[in-house]
């Protein structure tokens, strides 16, 4: 089993920043990657971007690329969202994600609220 708490959700302006993180706790071996989705009201829940365990190679959403980087600190078993540059459509609750390297099981964290607004 993974657990994953998030931290650094709150309000920003627009053109502002925020920092997401994610602990990471338990049989942290079983994972092959983590990341972040978020979900907006009324809106499915969507990937915001993933890093690779093997690697550390990244993927993002065409919505945040150039301006979100996900990064990691393996001695922090944290992993990391730098959110710049942010709009009103990004207002949304951000999601941990870590994925099983065996089994595919995905695991959650509970959630952190991001509000973009004036």
């Amino acid at each position: 089993q993974v657990q994953l708490v998030e931290s650094g959700g709150g309000l920003v302006q627009p053109g502002g920043s925020l920092r997401l993180s994610c602990v990471a706790s338990g049989s942290l071996f079983s994972i092959n990657a983590m990341g972040w989705y978020r979900q907006a009201p009324g809106k499915e829940r969507e990937l915001v971007g993933i890093i690779f365990s093997s690697g550390g190679s990244t993927n993002y959403a065409d919505s945040v690329k150039g301006r979100f980087t996900i990064s990691r600190d393996n001695a922090k078993n944290t992993v990391y969202l730098q959110m710049n540059s942010l709009k009103a459509e990004d207002t949304a609750v951000y999601y941990c994600w870590a994925q099983n390297r065996w089994s595919a099981v995905s695991y959650w964290g509970q959630g952190t609220q991001v509000t973009v607004s004036s």
